[in-house]
């Protein structure tokens, strides 16, 4: 019984782990996309700051 109770704890354990590499994986790939694609994003915020005209009557 007491080697059930042990086997049960390291499957929480594993899978616990388990989530944590994937979610982990999946952070550092989004963050990555976001590195990737920042100048990117730069020239499309000036392009519509220069866009951004009012006018005056």
């Amino acid at each position: 019984m007491n080697e059930e109770e042990q086997k049960k704890d390291k499957f929480w354990l594993y899978v616990g782990l388990t989530v944590f590499v994937i979610v982990t994986g999946i952070v550092m790939v989004k963050q990555s996309e976001n590195e990737k694609f920042a100048p990117i994003k730069e020239q499309v915020d000036a392009e519509n700051a220069e866009m951004n005209i009012r006018v005056l009557n």
